[in-house]
């Protein structure tokens, strides 16, 4: 894929309207993360603070198209292509692998992973892969990491768990497997389709045994484009906090969309959003730290309508996410402000995900 950094974002403002929630099935379970669950998204702070609380909280926000500008709409299997996999473990810390039937590496095996297909949202996506492939079905239990090559290509890593069926066998081969079969990373010898899936076993055992961020899945809540909601704090010397915001109608979270002409496929998204601070921020003299994924947002339901997906992601002012001066940096842009957070619950939740790192890592 080409990787120039071509400029590829747009300023984008959303209104001021209801937001969704994940599912509560799949609140945190552990005292640390329970303090930040996402169940308490929004509840009980003031209006210019629900869409910070929504983002931080694993929630949605809608995506309003900009005024005035026209960008191309994302098209599964056209102009992007979303890829899931999945990672599932038993109570012996056993992986379930699958071993591939196509001929370009038939034999060799790998996790169940495959292209979501149009009308799916993500996680229905990764429920019908695993079934195809391995003969089980699952839970999804968290997000575990974002990979991206650009709009072009996008894999989304899920922990997930058993909940039924049995494994594949060589007698049920069929094109999209052979057999399936649960593997200690050890014995028998495995021949993989790729070590790149050796790394994403080792993340999904750390997270089991210890999690590092609060469980997270998307949000059902459509986007035409592939784009990026930012949550830029800045903690001052003083501790207070502000958040930067768009002034393009009614105040909120600045977005960046992914351009999807051919010649922009290959740009990654993070690309967008270096744009957007670029465009607000004095560079290099302001240091900006992107910190990982608090929430994705996406459909599916309306091919060509809401293909997109919106990616909410945090990031601080500072080297170490505080900036040593009482006041946030002056902005160089008219079309972004600094608001500071007054809810005090609201602050220490903040500096709370900042502090722990808590956040799904983007590998870009």
């Amino acid at each position: 894929m080409p990787r120039e950094q071509a400029r590829a974002s747009e300023s984008l403002s959303a209104c001021r309207v209801p937001h969704a929630l994940p599912s509560p099935a799949f609140a945190a379970s552990s005292a640390p993360l329970a303090r930040m669950s996402s169940l308490e998204s929004g509840v009980g702070v003031a209006a210019e603070d629900e869409e910070v609380a929504a983002v931080l909280g694993g929630g949605g926000w809608p995506v309003v198209a900009p005024q005035g500008r026209e960008l191309e709409p994302a098209r599964l299997r056209r102009n992007t292509c979303y890829i899931v996999l999945a990672v599932l473990l038993n109570e012996e810390k056993e992986v379930l692998m699958m071993q591939e039937a196509k001929p370009q590496c038939h034999g060799r095996w790998y996790l169940p992973a495959g292209r979501m297909e149009p009308r799916e949202t993500i996680v229905e996506a990764m429920r019908r892969e695993v079934q195809e492939e391995t003969g089980l079905q699952c839970q999804p239990l968290t997000l575990l990491a974002v990979e991206e090559r650009g709009p072009a290509w996008i894999r989304f890593v899920f922990l997930a768990r058993p909940t039924g069926g049995a494994l594949k066998t060589l007698q049920e081969a069929d094109a999209e497997s052979l057999q399936a079969q649960w593997w200690n990373r050890e014995t028998p010898f495995l021949p993989l389709r790729s070590r790149d899936i050796l790394p994403l076993i080792e993340l999904a055992l750390r997270y089991q045994a210890s999690p590092a961020h609060p469980r997270l899945l998307p949000v059902q809540l459509p986007s035409t484009f592939i784009c990026q909601r930012l949550l830029l704090v800045c903690v001052g010397s003083s501790g207070d906090l502000w958040v930067l915001q768009g002034t393009t109608g009614a105040p909120c979270l600045p977005l960046a969309t992914s351009g999807l002409a051919p010649s922009q496929l290959g740009h990654r998204l993070l690309v967008a959003i270096r744009h957007l601070l670029q465009d607000s921020l004095p560079h290099p003299q302001v240091p900006v730290r992107i910190k990982g994924l608090l929430g994705v947002q996406h459909l599916g339901k309306e091919p060509g309508q809401s293909d997109g997906i919106c990616f909410n992601i945090m990031a601080a002012v500072g080297d170490k996410g505080r900036w040593p001066n009482e006041t946030p940096p002056e902005l160089q842009s008219g079309a972004f402000l600094w608001r500071k957070v007054e809810d005090e619950a609201l602050r220490s939740r903040i500096l709370q995900r900042l502090d722990e790192e808590s956040f799904v890592p983007i590998h870009s």
